[in-house]
């Protein structure tokens, strides 16, 4: 039978192709190498001539390195503390063995805090001239040149104050015929309210009279109701009108100055403005 050439040739190949497959099939020993990478291996046309990298996983990322553990810094406080503690250490190391080393020892752990603190004095000086909000001498001199001006200042002040004191206050003076003190204190207060015109009441509180104040009153418990010491004489107070209000001066025997410095602070100054 006759048979065209083309039919031939695909009946060929049909028959090769039947052949190949009819063939066993070899079966694997082992499991097959990974072609990509993995934490156990990697397939060597991959990734290493590919050279795709660890986006592939084709390489391990690198773990990060632990970052050095930093000690915390020791506040200044804390590294004060600890100068003093050793500083009382040596010393006591020294006085209970005290061998030249201990001493030696002593001394010049001693002699550095000495110098550490006057570099702080001579700092702390300097940053005061440097700065006029710091310095306190000039509220309060010390200086002598300094301190006879403001005291002149100060007293012109206190004798503005004083001067128009009587329109608005007055003198409580009590005293007693049997108290010594107040036969030196009577003729202060007398002196000091002559000068600057203010009307003194002398009240006495045993009912003996005083020969600076003839025109005295004989105490009627006025002391319990302005709040004072009943027992302490001489007492001098100040009274101000304006607000029906006694202010105590001082107890005992006060210089003219010092009874003066007392009503000027207490009627013209708040607390703590003066210092």
């Amino acid at each position: 039978m006759h048979v065209p050439a083309d039919r031939g040739r695909r009946l060929t190949a049909a028959a090769c192709l039947a052949l190949t497959l009819a063939q066993p099939v070899p079966v694997m020993a082992g499991p097959a190498e990974p072609l990509v990478n993995t934490p156990d291996g990697k397939d060597d046309f991959y990734c290493a001539q590919r050279k795709l990298g660890y986006w592939f996983y084709c390489a391990k990322p690198k773990p990060p390195e632990a970052a050095a553990a930093v000690a915390p810094a020791q506040s200044a406080a804390t590294q004060l503390d600890a100068i003093t503690t050793e500083l009382r250490e040596l010393k006591a190391k020294a006085i209970l063995e005290p061998t030249p080393a201990n001493v030696t020892t002593y001394i010049r752990f001693q002699r550095e805090q000495l110098d550490r603190a006057s570099l702080f004095s001579d700092v702390w000086q300097r940053a005061i001239w440097q700065d006029p909000d710091l310095d306190y001498t000039l509220q309060r001199p010390v200086s002598t040149l300094g301190k006879r001006q403001w005291q002149d200042s100060r007293s012109a002040e206190r004798n503005a104050v004083m001067a128009s004191l009587n329109q608005r206050y007055g003198l409580f003076y009590f005293f007693a015929q049997s108290c010594a003190a107040c036969e030196v204190m009577s003729p202060i207060v007398q002196g000091v309210a002559n000068t600057w015109h203010i009307e003194v009441r002398a009240i006495s509180t045993d009912g003996g009279p005083s020969r600076h104040f003839p025109t005295y009153t004989v105490e009627t418990n006025q002391r319990s109701r302005m709040g004072l010491e009943p027992k302490v004489t001489p007492a001098v107070v100040l009274w101000d009108a304006a607000k029906s209000q006694a202010v105590p001066i001082g107890y005992g025997v006060m210089s003219a100055d010092e009874l003066q410095d007392r009503i000027y602070l207490l009627t013209s100054k708040e607390a703590g403005r003066d210092y």
